[in-house]
């Protein structure tokens, strides 16, 4: 039997085509992830900072891997894991567009022997975890060949 598929994060990104979804500033261009309702938080934005400023925005897909690590333990609920536990790797990646830095998991298989500061990698779906119900997607990173 094929589990549906569902995000693990409603909002936070699309599936066809894999993007992130946030939001950026009408008035000044600064972008912002997760979205971001409230206001402006540029100091030096001439906006209204009520929020009317504020735009859904898709970010960019590619990006260069600013820092990484080896996540060797389990974290603590409400991070919901495989079990066993499986270790993983995590990169914080600078778009190449917007000049934001957004974490996220890398791809199964790539260890941080595999991984470069600067290195360009790009948008993809994984699954974070399933149940008997489902399985649950997740943006990952997956380095560019």
């Amino acid at each position: 039997m094929l589990k549906e598929r569902r995000l693990a994060i409603e909002g936070w990104f699309t599936t066809d085509p894999v993007a992130l979804i946030g939001t950026r500033c009408g008035e000044c261009g600064t972008p912002y992830f997760p979205k971001n309702t409230l206001a402006c938080r540029n100091p030096g934005c001439a906006g209204p900072k009520d929020g009317s400023e504020l735009e859904e925005y898709t970010f960019s897909t590619r990006g260069r891997v600013w820092s990484y690590a080896d996540s060797r333990y389990k974290p603590p609920p409400p991070y919901i894991s495989p079990e066993p536990f499986r270790p993983y790797v995590l990169a914080a990646v600078e778009l190449d567009v917007e000049k934001i830095v957004i974490l996220g998991q890398v791809v199964p298989g790539v260890t941080v022997d595999d991984l470069a500061v600067g290195q360009e990698v790009e948008l993809t779906l994984g699954t974070l975890y399933e149940d008997d119900e489902a399985e649950y997607a997740v943006w990952m990173w997956r380095p560019v060949s």
